[in-house]
């Protein structure tokens, strides 16, 4: 039965050396363009939510996943022409550094855009 992590540490604790690194890193990095973030374990991975979910991340073997909604990979696709892409998900791969300012973009991107959807919610309920 596979492990059911109950907080981000016990989650990034679980992998070898160079991949705790980068989601070490990852974490930080999301933390520092979202200080107001909360951090959650959503889909047995970790998570930010501000506003509703706002990102989530995991480490693989050879890559970093982070998962920012769909909508945010094609608004970001001309920047992201090196990384492999699905769907829903970025791959930033363990021998290459994370690009600090693309996901602090990214990050922050996502902010604005939970925000104004909680506007948006607000103002249908009055």
């Amino acid at each position: 039965m596979p492990t059911k992590f109950q907080t981000v540490d016990e989650y990034i604790s679980t992998f070898p050396p160079a991949t705790k690194k980068a989601l070490t890193e990852i974490r930080s990095l999301i933390q520092k363009a979202a200080p107001t973030a909360e951090e959650t374990i959503s889909y047995n991975i970790p998570a930010f939510k501000l506003d509703g979910m706002l990102v989530w991340y995991a480490g693989y073997k050879e890559h970093i996943g982070l998962y920012p909604k769909p909508d945010v990979i094609q608004i970001f696709k001309k920047e992201l022409t090196n990384y492999k892409l699905s769907k829903g998900t970025i791959q930033f791969p363990l021998d290459q550094p994370l690009p600090v300012s693309l996901i602090t973009k990214i990050v922050k991107y996502r902010i604005a855009e939970n925000k104004a959807a909680a506007k948006t919610k607000k103002s249908k309920i009055k």
